[in-house]
């Protein structure tokens, strides 16, 4: 590493939110590349998920986390599981809200789980470009009263607006210490995990009103040939007859096109000619299979 080491920060950023306060959003924002999937479907973000990004002298450790909702199935208590560990031993938790969505029943949760916890406290109101003035002011200063927030940034990951000087200020707030990554490390998923999610990114994308929220991506296997190129074998995973049926479309065409643009995504990101094989698989109950949890990074959760 070429940065001074006696003058290093670093430090770990929960960011923490309702579903679709553009978590995601702005941690690929801050980390200047796509560590994680987004979509405008809800609940997107399934498990931890870390990025990692440079201000200067600091390391920025950014713990995306699932939404945080009130869960009602296995796979949702697993989830927001998956987001309080997150927080586990942050620096500073940073609670993201939608700036024009507001308040409501969905942040209850999250207010009264934040009321008992130690950490820093900062209040990020996102999507900033798009909401009125009087609301955000009107939503900051309701939740500042119930939770006396350390900092409020009002910031657009999705035009940037703001982010600078959020950056700054997390890297300004980090403690002084080693990185904790390679400098030119962006996050600690694996390839064949990203390759899961850039897939099952894909699927909201193109289905987002038709597929229902539970289908699952399972990367069987991950190669690399003599020539450089990477060989992905992935399974879709539905819950019934009817949802296979939509994820292949006539002829197989939607198929062939989430499996064009997945693949297209994956030679970017991994700089290298990829050869994607998907398949779609009904699986009525994965949502209570093992070795799914594993596969896709959540505990099992009784």
């Amino acid at each position: 590493m070429d940065k001074d080491i006696e003058n290093q920060r670093c430090g770990v950023i929960a960011i923490v939110g309702a579903p679709n306060a553009g978590k995601s959003t702005l941690v690929n924002a801050l980390v200047g590349q796509k560590v994680a999937i987004t979509s405008p479907k809800a609940q997107t973000t399934r498990t931890r998920v870390m990025g990692v990004a440079i201000e200067g002298d600091a390391q920025l450790v950014l713990v995306d986390t699932p939404g945080v909702f009130a869960p009602k199935r296995r796979l949702d208590r697993a989830m927001v599981q998956a987001a309080w560990g997150g927080a586990q031993g942050a620096d500073l938790i940073a609670m993201v809200i939608d700036g024009k969505a507001g308040l409501g029943p969905k942040l209850e949760p999250i207010v009264e789980a934040l009321k008992h916890r130690s950490e820093r406290k900062w209040l990020i109101i996102n999507k900033v470009d798009i909401a009125t003035k009087e609301r955000l002011l009107a939503h900051t200063q309701k939740l500042n009263d119930q939770l006396g927030f350390d900092e409020i940034y009002f910031v657009s990951a999705a035009t940037g607006d703001g982010l600078p000087e959020l950056k700054t200020a997390f890297a300004n707030a980090m403690p002084e210490g080693p990185w904790h990554f390679p400098e030119d490390q962006v996050s600690d998923a694996t390839d064949r995990m990203m390759a899961a999610e850039i897939t099952r990114e894909q699927l909201y994308h193109q289905l987002h009103a038709e597929l229902p929220y539970a289908a699952a991506v399972d990367t069987e296997q991950y190669k690399e040939r003599d020539d450089g190129s990477v060989e992905i074998h992935q399974q879709i995973l539905v819950g019934r007859p009817t949802q296979r049926a939509i994820v292949l479309g006539k002829g197989g065409q939607r198929l062939k096109e989430i499996g064009s643009k997945a693949r297209a995504e994956l030679a970017i990101l991994l700089g290298v000619k990829v050869h994607l094989y998907l398949h779609v698989k009904v699986k009525e109950d994965w949502e209570n299979d093992r070795g799914i949890y594993r596969d896709i990074g959540l505990d099992w959760v009784e």
